[in-house]
């Protein structure tokens, strides 16, 4: 064990260093966003390393400041710190948070203690990704007004929100108006820098992909405002004070930690809570949503890290839960940020071959070392770096390729997403998760109120009467009854009625009394209604209302087919590929259908169409098992076997239609326009020259696209010559109306068959 310790030392102490350099800039820069004290994010950061790190089982995990909640926590400053008369004060504010801090620190270890680390699965990826999306944009939003230079604050405080009763779209328009030139060159090239160290070839090189972005941006923006001051001192950024009105305004372009107490220069920059707070009820609300979303924003860190993971450890959550508590009762009793894992410095750890959690632990004494070190270094970078890096944050967070998959997902997940992120945008986090958790529950209801039943109506043939039947879900409830009531009122007369619970595990006592009403005035309708699957007692129950069980007829007989004319025998095909275009297709019981044509079979039609893996007849013309014949060979051509076949399925079978059916963009009658010779396919596409040599005079080109398809069309047209001219049997059948022989086109791109004779 102390060799394996000694041995990964090399590996984790050179990864804890690239952490600690991605780490410094963020730190600061969610300090800056959570509108508290700057040195705040370096305690978190140094206590989510060290202290964290020590407890957490994550080999790979690293925790700090995280920029999920940015906007927790600048909310609360803001609300805690309002006095009655409207004024801010902004320490206040955060001391007053800061037992806000322990609150969801102890939250969490408890969570931890009752094994809840599977919290993060009780809530819907759509809301765990719109709050993720709306706290991204509220950090644009919020940086932008720092990027531009416009950093006025009241009574020189570090705050986030203003307090002039102005909101974030109008401070944004404040800074526009008042921009500084200097800040808007620093953003610019460390927005540059940043984005240059995300491209592909950056990372692929193995001495670029070590250096951390942030930390390179922030030098250049200590730089250039270096630059500036020697040489363009009216473009430099500086920490300006100026009294407007009678009120001391603080502009404030750069990082300014300093301790309150001068002869304690590390000591003087710690906050404690203010305990005084715990009479408020606010504060607990605080708390609890703090614990939420750090905890959420936690595991779903621990999944994405043990998945990068190259050795694929797993994470126990509930540590990592009771880890996150620790971290954050500790953090907040000296002035720290709330800490959360966070998945930019975790990958950069693994990026960096961290293989243990010495690393994690190794970039907290980073941090503290650089601190006691160097802290005059700190004061040296301009808020619009951080700013910089911050609208990077938030672009990661909220970008378009996350609201593209969110659609692609369908309504169910995108309303509940968009919700989510409006507002939390719009008021704040915590409504914003209620109120995506609310839409998501409206959409899990209503899926459950289309899911739970499904009925297929087959619709009124000749001496046929009406089926109807409906196959009840796993659980049927009274959300379901009003849909069910629905249905069964919809069914006409005299018709069959089979009501299918094989599926059924669950059934309300609401939905078994809405079957009894129906069985009993189904007497009066000459229906015949049965109960499939239920559990013997309430089969015997509710049978007895029926007026006889009747055998499900989903399938062509004998009966059926003599009494089918070869229009109506058209007429359903026309229907089944109106539904098919819809989407509507008949929910069938093939093992039912399969079953009842054990003993014979009596298509109505058949169907010579292309081998193409596009043209399925059954489905095309929504027809079940038992229904249609289906020849199928290349180009439909006509040949001595489809012909017998053919002849078969009419004279003996008793099929009362014939179909020849093309399609668009067929691949033998494109080949036979371009003169293929392959083996057998010469002979097979020479069938297919007779309907080239028709439309070859018409045409300029006959390879182009418009040519080929009237070729199709034409092919059609000739074999439906060649059956009636090469069989006397088809051809006589057709002539004493026994049956009837069409071509049809099917577009393979809107799915439409169009009949020709």
């Amino acid at each position: 064990m102390q060799n394996s310790f000694i041995k990964n030392l090399k590996f984790d102490i050179p990864a804890g260093l690239v952490v600690f350099l991605v780490a410094l800039p963020l730190c600061l820069g969610i300090a800056l966003a959570s509108g508290a004290p700057m040195f705040a994010g370096i305690i978190a950061g140094i206590i989510g390393g060290v202290v964290v790190g020590s407890i957490s089982g994550s080999p790979l995990g690293v925790s700090g400041p995280a920029a999920g909640l940015a906007v927790i926590v600048a909310d609360s400053i803001k609300q805690l710190g309002t006095n009655a008369s409207g004024e801010f004060d902004m320490m206040a504010g955060f001391q007053a948070f800061l037992v806000a801090g322990v609150i969801a620190g102890v939250i969490q270890i408890i969570l931890g203690a009752v094994r809840a680390g599977i919290i993060g699965y009780y809530f819907p990826t759509s809301v765990i990704q719109g709050m993720l999306a709306g706290i991204g944009i509220t950090l644009i939003l919020k940086q932008i007004p720092h990027a531009l230079g416009w950093d006025k604050n009241p009574e020189g405080e570090w705050e986030f929100f203003q307090t002039d009763g102005h909101n974030s779209f109008s401070e944004i328009g404040y800074a526009f108006e008042n921009f500084t030139m200097g800040a808007v060159l620093v953003t610019l090239i460390a927005l540059g820098i940043l984005i240059l160290f995300q491209q592909p070839f950056m990372k692929k090189n193995k001495v670029l992909s070590l250096i951390p972005g942030p930390l390179i941006a922030v030098i250049s923006g200590i730089v250039i405002n270096e630059i500036l001051k020697s040489y363009f001192p009216e473009f430099a950024l500086v920490n300006e004070t100026e009294v407007v009105n009678g009120e001391v305004l603080e502009n404030n372009h750069m990082v300014n930690i300093k301790a309150a107490d001068s002869e304690k220069p590390y000591y003087g920059l710690l906050t404690f809570p203010d305990w005084s707070i715990l009479k408020n009820p606010s504060i607990y609300v605080i708390g609890f949503t703090m614990a939420i979303v750090a905890s959420l924003e936690t595991l779903l860190c621990v999944e994405a890290t043990d998945k990068l993971d190259p050795q694929k450890r797993i994470t126990p959550t509930n540590r990592e839960l009771f880890a996150q508590g620790t971290g954050n009762v500790i953090s907040s009793l000296i002035g720290g940020l709330p800490v959360t894992q966070v998945i930019v410095r975790s990958s950069a750890n693994i990026d960096s071959g961290g293989k243990t959690k010495v690393s994690a632990i190794s970039h907290g004494f980073f941090l503290a070392t650089f601190v006691i070190l160097l802290p005059w270094l700190l004061n040296l970078i301009p808020l619009s770096c951080l700013a910089a890096i911050l609208l990077l944050v938030g672009y990661k967070l909220a970008n378009i390729k996350l609201f593209k998959k969110m659609y692609h997902n369908g309504w169910s997940q995108f309303i509940p997403f968009v919700v989510t992120i409006l507002v939390i945008v719009f008021a704040n986090l915590l409504w914003g998760i209620v109120a995506g958790l609310i839409v998501s529950i409206f959409f899990i209801l209503k899926q459950s109120y289309q899911n739970a039943l499904y009925s297929k109506f087959i619709a009124k043939q000749e001496g046929v009467r009406n089926t109807t039947i409906i196959k009840l879900g796993e659980v049927v409830s009274f959300f379901n009854k009003g849909n069910l009531h629905k249905k069964l009122s919809e069914i006409p007369e005299n018709a069959d009625v089979v009501i299918d619970g094989r599926a059924n595990k669950h059934l309300d006592y609401d939905i078994f009394d809405l079957f009894s009403d129906f069985a009993e005035g189904a007497k009066n309708k000459n229906m015949n209604l049965q109960f499939v699957g239920f559990d013997t007692q309430r089969s015997e129950k509710l049978n007895n209302f029926a007026n006889e069980i009747v055998q499900l007829m989903n399938t062509q007989t004998k009966e059926t087919q003599r009494k089918l004319t070869p229009e109506k025998a058209q007429r359903l095909l026309i229907e089944g590929n109106e539904r098919f275009m819809k989407d509507e297709m008949t929910q069938r019981d093939l093992l039912e259908q399969m079953r009842q044509t054990t003993d014979g079979q009596f298509p109505h039609s058949v169907i010579l169409s292309c081998i193409d893996s596009r043209t399925s007849s059954e489905l095309i013309f929504d027809q079940g098992i038992g229904d249609i014949f289906n020849a199928r060979v290349a180009g439909n051509v006509i040949n001595d076997d489809v012909l017998g076949s053919i002849e078969y399925s009419c004279k003996v079978a008793g099929s009362k239609l014939v179909v020849v059916l093309g399609h668009s963009s067929c691949g033998a009658v494109t080949s036979a326009c371009k003169h293929v010779e392959l083996g057998n396919i010469t002979t097979l596409l020479k069938k297919i020259q007779p309907a080239i040599d028709v439309v070859a005079p018409k045409v300029d080109d006959i390879t182009a696209p418009e040519s080929v398809q009237m070729v199709a069309d034409e092919n059609v047209k000739h074999a439906i010559e060649e059956i009636r001219n090469k069989s006397d049997i088809l051809a006589q059948m057709e002539k004493e109306g026994e049956i009837k022989i069409v071509g049809g086109m099917y577009n393979i791109e809107t799915g439409k068959v169009t009949f020709f004779e």
